[in-house]
């Protein structure tokens, strides 16, 4: 019995490993002021990117273009929070079947 379920929680950890290794190949993008800055996260909510047009790098743009980073990072961290909400929801519905519940 036991040993089943041993069994059963190793399966399961390996298909969070690789449920987190599809995530890692995922990429969402979040952006801000009609795209002047786009954010680029991975489903393990890693930046992996920001790009920013060059008329907000004048330091008369400064806190408008904090403002879009912000508002474009939370976008991009929202999206793969939905990505990974997803992908884990699909790994846990796998590892409650193979329990037997």
């Amino acid at each position: 019995m036991f040993g089943d379920l041993f069994g059963k929680l190793q399966e399961a950890q390996q298909k969070m490993q690789e449920g987190k290794a599809r995530l890692a190949n995922i990429t969402v993008d979040g952006d801000a002021g009609d795209g002047d800055v786009k954010v680029t996260v991975n489903g393990n909510r890693e930046i992996k990117g920001i790009t920013i047009k060059e008329h907000l790098l004048n330091p008369d743009n400064k806190e408008e273009l904090e403002d879009l980073l912000i508002t474009a990072l939370n976008r991009a961290l929202k999206n793969a929070e939905n990505a990974w909400e997803s992908e884990m929801k699909g790994v846990a519905g796998g590892m409650l079947g193979g329990l037997g519940l």
